[in-house]
C-alpha cells in the first residue's frame, strides 16, 4: 500500500518520509522494515547438515528463538529445525540434521514490510522467519520483536 499526501509546499509527502519525521507514530510502525527489526551476525542460530541434533540443540538454547537454520558451505539455508523437530525425533539424538530438518521453511526478505512478517507468522501459526538475501540468511524475525516494535 502506497500512502502520499500533498504537503503545503505542493511537494509529494511518502509514508517513508512521513517515517522519518514521525517515527512513533502508527503510520510509521506500518512501514517498519523487517531488517529494522530483525537480529542478525552471531545472534542468528545456524548450523550444517553434518551436525548432530544434540549439538543443534545447544544452538537452539543458546540463541534462545526454538529453532535453527540448516546451511550448506556456501552459507546458502537448506532447511530448519525447530523445537517441534527435535520432540518427534529425540530417539535419534545423535543423528545428523540435514536427515531431520524441515527442507523449504518459509522466509522473508530484509526490505519486506514487518506487517507483512506479522502476516506470514500468523497465517502459518509459526513464530520465527529467516530473513533471507540470495538464498543466505542474513538475520531472523521473531514475532516477539513485531509486537515489541508496535506492528501487529
Amino acid at each position: 500500500m502506497r500512502w502520499r499526501w500533498r504537503c503545503w509546499s505542493g511537494g509529494i509527502f511518502s509514508a517513508h518520509d512521513f517515517k522519518t519525521y514521525h517515527p512513533g507514530g502508527a503510520l510509521g510502525r506500518k512501514v517498519q522494515r523487517v531488517a529494522d527489526l530483525m537480529h542478525s551476525g552471531e545472534a542468528v542460530p545456524l548450523v550444517g547438515p553434518d551436525t548432530s541434533l544434540r549439538t543443534a540443540i545447544l544452538e537452539m538454547t543458546s540463541k534462545r528463538f526454538g529453532c535453527t537454520g540448516v546451511i550448506d558451505a556456501e552459507g546458502r539455508l537448506l532447511g530448519i529445525v525447530t523445537d517441534g523437530d527435535l520432540r518427534r525425533h529425540i530417539e535419534t539424538i545423535d543423528a545428523p540434521v540435514g536427515d531431520l530438518m524441515t527442507r523449504n521453511p518459509v522466509t522473508i526478505r530484509p526490505q519486506a514490510l514487518a506487517a507483512e512478517a506479522v502476516a506470514i507468522l500468523n497465517s502459518k501459526a509459526i513464530t520465527s522467519l529467516f530473513v533471507l538475501e540470495n538464498q543466505k540468511p542474513v538475520g531472523l524475525i521473531h514475532i516477539h520483536d513485531c509486537l515489541r516494535a508496535g506492528v501487529h
